[in-house]
């Protein structure tokens, strides 16, 4: 049996256009190579997993539910293309969160800090030797360090082709 290995992504950003607090179905815009990089590692047995800051539920812009939904639009994509993301982790605590449940200053998941990523491992038992993080800040690259995970940078382009790029450097069969 092959070893288990995954890549995780960052949302805003990285696998769609960040406009600020995306959470609206209809607005949801692709990166380019985005759908093809998650159909890359779908194809070659690899999970896809999403970690993602979601300060504007904890600051009362939109709500969990808002979020599910734009989740659910990009499911709802990615499987009219044979595709399909495993599991979203996502933070919706901050210091200055308006709702006292999600006010919470240096929350251990909320990037920089790696709790979505130690968390995205060990429940799918994946060495972090055998993963790999693309995130569009800094703290995305640390919250993949802090977990033994390697960081990327995507500063934008084609995801599709900085994936590939990635993978060679960290060894994964994609």
């Amino acid at each position: 049996m092959p070893t288990p290995f995954a890549v995780i992504f960052d949302r805003d950003g990285v696998l769609n256009e960040d406009y600020g607090y995306a959470f609206e179905p209809e607005k949801l815009v692709w990166i380019p190579g985005a759908r093809a990089a998650i159909k890359r590692v779908n194809d070659a047995g690899g999970l896809v997993l999403i970690a993602t800051n979601q300060s504007g539920i904890g600051r009362g812009y939109y709500s969990e539910e808002q979020m599910h939904g734009f989740h659910a639009e990009m499911r709802r994509q990615l499987a009219a293309e044979g595709a399909r993301i495993d599991e979203i982790y996502f933070c919706p605590f901050h210091e200055d969160a308006a709702e006292d449940r999600y006010r919470q200053a240096d929350h251990p998941d909320r990037k920089p800090n790696p709790g979505m990523v130690l968390r995205a491992l060990r429940d799918f038992g994946i060495d972090p030797k055998n993963a790999l993080m693309i995130g569009d800040k800094p703290a995305d690259v640390q919250a993949a360090n802090g977990a033994g995970v390697d960081g990327y940078l995507f500063a934008g382009g084609d995801l599709d082709a900085f994936l590939v790029a990635c993978a060679a450097r960290t060894g994964l069969p994609l």
